[in-house]
């Protein structure tokens, strides 16, 4: 019984100390497979596109997510016609048999008209591999799979209308013409991601 808690601490720990994502470095697990709300199966690399892929952890319940999903939906209608593939992704293990589970995630999609896949990432592999820890968290890469940015949404998470650096717009924008990302890493603020 002492191993097991002990065990249990240690990863609690590593899972709440996870590295972030450095820029440059590689898109991790593409091909790792994760069930997305229609029921099928789908990977990074299948909801890329040609100019790139943004990934968005998130949840159905964080007061951070709920203020900023209405970009998540502008932004997809903005740059998915530019060749940039959006996929949201829910880590929040300890919640799959409740506020965050499938059936949850796919009311929670249709109410606010998602228009880009929204995955279930079991054992938050997928968070723990790219060091997310709060949700929204953001990482932008490009058609090379590179890494270009990490971070929030932008600099109000209350209200679009009032936003004074739209910090991830400009970096896709950057990203598509060619030029260098002004600022390339911010920190992202939410509710920590549910580790099982």
């Amino acid at each position: 019984m002492k191993k097991k808690s002990i065990l249990t601490l240690i990863l609690i720990f590593s899972s709440l100390f996870s590295k972030e994502l450095e820029l440059g470095s590689m898109l991790p697990m593409g091909d790792h497979r994760l069930l997305d709300i229609g029921g099928k199966y789908l990977s990074l690399n299948e909801a890329r596109d040609e100019n790139g892929l943004l990934v968005i952890f998130s949840c159905n319940t964080c007061p951070w997510v709920i203020r900023w999903e209405d970009r998540y939906v502008t932004l997809t209608e903005q740059y998915a016609p530019k060749g940039v593939g959006v996929i949201a992704v829910n880590s929040n293990e300890s919640n799959f048999n409740s506020v965050d589970n499938l059936e949850e995630m796919r009311k929670h999609a249709k109410e606010n008209s998602y228009n880009f896949p929204y995955v279930q990432d079991f054992g938050s592999r997928l968070a723990r591999e790219f060091g997310a820890t709060r949700t929204p968290h953001i990482f932008l890469f490009n058609d090379e799979n590179t890494l270009v940015y990490r971070g929030a949404i932008d600099d109000n998470a209350r209200d679009a209308r009032k936003v004074e650096e739209p910090y991830l717009a400009n970096a896709i924008e950057a990203m598509l013409s060619g030029k260098p990302i002004a600022v390339a890493s911010t920190k992202a603020l939410g509710c920590g991601i549910k580790f099982k």
